[in-house]
């Protein structure tokens, strides 16, 4: 379905779903470069089970018209803004890698409007390298050939998609060459220059999942236990052998984890 937000049409894919705002509501926030299309299987089966499950292209990506934003701040306006014009005064946030930021920034901005964040493949701060940023500005191509390969666990790279058949290297480099020429150092420098991330983590009270990836080389595990002990009601679980691309390596494994922690 579609949506005006601050004047330009807003995709929400809503797995053929009328949007019922009486439900309990889910948004699902992509990472860098991708689109709603990563929560294929997370979002059809809360879609199916009793939520609103809303999973969105940001501005600029996917099937969003606008400008794409260029500072965390600014995505998490957003987001409110979204929930405004679906008329969802509460709802819980999905995000992964970038999306986990905007999730965790909107928490600490507006408590009384997020009763849930689900953070996956999340690191705060998000540093980028200044050689991958480089590479974003100056030579996509190469930029995206780099995530490719360090989203995804060693086994991934072999294959081992749970739909046989998919590549999942394939698709995800697919995926990031459809995003418009600037998009991906647009977003790779707004993770880079968010450095709110611990003092903000301290202002959320919602219950929040932490959910690491065993093999993540691009946000590892371990860059998550500063962000939990600030968060007060943390749970960390970490997927043993999934990379960053976890909803793509192990789908039925990151679906159990938030059904777990929503359902609690």
């Amino acid at each position: 379905m579609q949506l005006t937000v601050d004047g330009a049409t807003t995709y929400l894919y809503t797995a053929g779903k009328q949007l019922d705002s009486a439900l309990p509501a889910l948004l699902f926030i992509h990472g860098a470069d991708l689109d709603h299309s990563c929560w294929g299987l997370q979002s059809r089966w809360f879609a199916n089970h009793g939520y609103c499950a809303l999973a969105v292209d940001l501005p600029g990506h996917g099937r969003s018209g606008g400008a794409a934003l260029t500072t965390i701040e600014a995505m998490s306006d957003w987001v409110l803004a979204l929930l405004d014009a679906a008329g969802i005064a509460r709802a819980a946030l999905i995000g992964h890698s970038m999306g986990s930021l905007v999730a965790l920034e909107t928490a600490a901005a507006q408590a009384e409007r997020i009763s849930a964040i689900a953070l996956l493949g999340h690191a705060s701060p998000m540093p980028v390298s200044d050689a991958l940023l480089d590479a974003a500005k100056n030579d996509e191509a190469a930029a995206r050939a780099m995530i490719n390969l360090w989203s995804h666990s060693a086994r991934a790279q072999l294959g081992g998609n749970s739909a046989p058949g998919l590549w999942m290297m394939g698709i995800n480099q697919r995926l990031m060459e459809r995003g418009a020429p600037g998009l991906l150092h647009a977003d790779l420098a707004a993770c880079n220059a968010y450095g709110a991330g611990l003092a903000r983590a301290a202002r959320v009270r919602c219950p929040t999942l932490l959910l690491c990836g065993g093999a993540d080389q691009m946000t590892p595990a371990k860059a998550t236990q500063q962000v939990a002990a600030a968060l007060t009601q943390a749970r960390r679980v970490v997927l043993p052998g999934a990379g960053h691309a976890m909803m793509a390596e192990q789908p039925d494994a990151v679906l159990d984890a938030l059904i777990g922690f929503l359902g609690a």
